[in-house]
């Protein structure tokens, strides 16, 4: 087990913080109080009868409480937590149970990443570690809360896989790193970190800090993938996760994270008193629900089927180069060659502009980011739109490069006719 010690690795103002409280929480309101306590405007929320009914859910959706709004959300939101706690209780990976004590939830995983800064970290003081190629927000939120950032590559692709030996020397040699945040499935890699490496950063024999394992895109890995319940076994294992990708809720603003009761305890202590919304605690819920639940697994499996598509048929394109990087996500990750057959930035940014500018289609050039020359990073779509996105990459390739391609007299026809009507 690690030595991790709670009471030295948070910061003190942090320990000593009193929640803010109401007074709903010494007495639960059972819908028959008159609630004179936190001025709120008792005559209701400023809709009419057309946005009211413009807004209203019909069918078998699910429920929002428009005439409700003006009354202050659930500030623990339990009974959703409880939800997720179902979902992710998969016994992968423990007999225990993770219940809602185990639970933060917040605006996005954005929220969960800066609160654990905040929670851990000293201004000017304190580091965290990352392992680029990686999600960016990591770094602006530390920047924005003055926390230093150290930097472990992972190792080079295509498999991207985590330097634990490195991490693990870097964590015994640098002083003041209170957080890893560790991308799994990775952004922009698309890989799994595997669980034994994790381990075996959990089990540094001295380092008293936290690992953060990123989820994002988790759902579309391998059953059992999710680390989540884990933190039972772990107190130091921290374990995020959103209703942005698999769930398709990216509106809503929703992130989870899992931890140890005494952190999530601190998380909650140190969080906006309302921070989710009634409307996105009750879309959240439904999404959760069996009928959610079943819509997610259908849209998902419409999304893996494209990306096996997109496996098949982006190495056929001339001028794509290899698969960088992982398929356990709903993004994959692949080079772009200049005429020379080569990797190139110059030659991917520009596919990237004109795809945007001059095609319609909108990727992500990844560049720039380490190990990653010349990639384009390429969101899974619907059917039609991977069809418009594969035609649109082969005319673009062909344009950069300066190379033709064969287009069938049918293909032909189409776009000259496509043509005349747009003129």
């Amino acid at each position: 087990m690690s030595p991790f010690n709670l009471e030295t690795c948070a910061r003190p103002n942090i320990l000593a913080l009193e929640p803010y409280r109401c007074a709903r929480d010494d007495y639960k309101d059972d819908g028959t109080n008159v609630l004179l306590d936190a001025n709120e405007n008792a005559y209701g929320p400023s809709l009419g009868p057309s946005a009211i009914a413009a807004t209203s859910s019909s069918g078998s959706g699910p429920e929002i409480d428009l005439l409700g709004l003006h009354r202050y959300p659930d500030p623990h939101q339990r009974d959703l937590k409880q939800l997720v706690c179902n979902l992710r209780n998969t016994h992968h990976h423990t007999e225990k149970k993770i219940t809602p004590d185990n639970m933060f939830v917040g605006v996005g995983s954005d929220e969960a990443i800066d609160a654990l800064l905040r929670c851990f970290c000293v201004p000017a003081q304190d580091r965290i570690l990352v392992c680029p190629p990686t999600y960016g927000m990591y770094s602006v939120s530390a920047q924005v809360n003055d926390v230093g950032l150290v930097k472990v590559p992972l190792l080079p692709a295509p498999s991207f896989e985590l330097d634990v030996e490195k991490v693990n020397q870097t964590l015994s040699s640098e002083k003041n790193i209170k957080l890893i945040y560790l991308c799994s499935p990775g952004n922009p890699t698309g890989s799994l970190i595997a669980k034994g490496d994790i381990r075996k950063v959990l089990e540094h024999p001295t380092w008293n800090g936290i690992v953060v394992v990123d989820e994002a895109y988790i759902d579309f890995s391998p059953e059992g993938a999710s680390l989540a319940e884990w933190v039972a076994e772990w107190p130091n294992l921290v374990v995020m996760q959103t209703l942005s990708k698999a769930f398709g809720m990216a509106g809503i603003r929703l992130g989870v994270a899992f931890a140890s009761a005494p952190i999530a305890h601190l998380l909650n202590n140190l969080k906006a008193p309302y921070n989710i919304s009634s409307p996105t605690s009750a879309l959240a819920s439904y999404v959760f629900s069996d009928e959610g639940q079943s819509t997610m697994r259908a849209n998902r499996g419409k999304i893996v089927a494209q990306r096996e598509r997109l496996l098949r048929e982006l190495p056929k394109i001339k001028g794509v180069g290899r698969l960088r990087g992982g398929t356990e996500s709903n993004f994959l990750l692949f080079e772009m060659l200049n005429a020379e057959a080569k990797p190139d930035n110059v030659t991917a940014l520009k596919v990237y502009e004109t795809l945007a500018e001059n095609k319609g289609v909108v990727v992500r050039f990844r560049g720039k980011e380490h190990g990653c020359l010349g990639c384009l990073r390429i969101t899974v779509g619907t059917e039609e739109e991977v069809t418009r996105f594969l035609k649109a990459l082969e005319k673009t390739l062909a344009e950069v490069n300066g190379h033709t391609i064969e287009v069938s007299k049918d293909e032909d026809k189409k776009e000259t006719e496509a043509s005349s009507v747009i003129a």
